[in-house]
């Protein structure tokens, strides 16, 4: 590992090391919200996201009941906890993944699946309120590099997490779901508009330059 003259970390490669392992390797290296995410505890670079789309349209209050849907490795989770839970204020945070999710100081989690059939169920039996006050989506599927069928997966993932919110979001709720540019995220924007008072759209700063994701929230849900 050597830096160059503007002092970014190159990575030599390895024996048995894939040149896309190098690369990836070397752009955790070098970001700076990996950097910062790590100096300041966060389970990953994602929390970055979340905490600017707090600041810009203030999602978290104290003593809410937060649902945060492809959970792992918990840095959205992380930041929830940090503002749901003040003084007196005790709020909850429901972690769920189908990846196991390591304890975290004030977050309950579940690993499930939210596909399977029953999902809604378990996940309404551990709230601590009949229905959610935020619900947040940082779900993303598995990646196959053609580009179309991975925009499919995502959108996917995006209308069961609003099957999942229209079944337990509170009336004048929020909700918060990673899409990717591809020409049929428009399908899910209609349906949000229909559901939600005001719908916005973000790419926040800690995404990464070259990625086309984006993170539309749903502001004052319809019952």
């Amino acid at each position: 590992m050597t830096r160059d003259a503007n002092l970014k970390v190159r990575v030599k490669s390895a024996k048995g090391r894939k040149l896309s392992s190098t690369r990836w390797l070397e752009r955790q290296l070098n970001d700076p919200f990996v950097r910062d995410a790590n100096r300041l505890g966060y389970r990953s670079r994602a929390a970055f996201k979340i905490l600017e789309i707090h600041e810009k349209f203030n999602i978290f209050q104290p003593g809410q009941c937060v649902l945060d849907l492809g959970a792992a490795p918990g840095g959205w989770s992380q930041i929830a906890a940090q503002y749901i839970n003040k003084g007196q204020q005790r709020g909850q945070v429901l972690a769920v993944d189908i990846l196991p999710i390591n304890s975290l100081s004030e977050v309950d989690s579940m690993q499930l699946d939210i596909f399977q059939e029953d999902s809604l169920d378990l996940i309404k039996a551990k709230l601590i309120k009949p229905e959610a006050d935020i619900i947040l989506s940082d779900m993303a599927p598995s990646t196959t590099g053609h580009k179309s069928t991975d925009h499919l997966r995502i959108i996917a993932l995006l209308e069961n997490a609003l099957d999942v919110t229209e079944n337990l979001l509170v009336d004048g709720g929020v909700f918060v779901g990673k899409v990717f540019r591809g020409g049929t995220e428009s399908d899910i924007l209609n349906r949000m508009k229909i559901k939600f008072q005001n719908v916005k759209h973000i790419k926040p700063k800690s995404s990464r330059a070259n990625s086309t994701e984006l993170y539309v929230v749903g502001l004052n849900y319809k019952k």
